[in-house]
């Protein structure tokens, strides 16, 4: 690959999601406490729309 094609094998990140709850009890967000789309069921890390939102601008590639 020549030097002046760009490549995308850079800001790699792991994009899973947890499955979106049918309905209550919600999970909690592991930042603010506040109700997520995600089913208490879940086993992981699970945020508010707002903070998932906040994360992604704070860990988005400036490029």
């Amino acid at each position: 690959m020549s030097e002046d094609q760009p490549t995308n094998d850079y800001c790699l990140i792991d994009a899973t999601r947890p499955p979106k709850a049918d309905g209550p009890p919600y999970a909690e967000c592991v930042l603010c406490r506040e109700p997520t789309e995600y089913p208490e069921s879940y086993k992981g890390i699970t945020m508010c729309p707002v903070c998932e939102w906040q994360e992604a601008q704070r860990t988005a590639c400036s490029g």
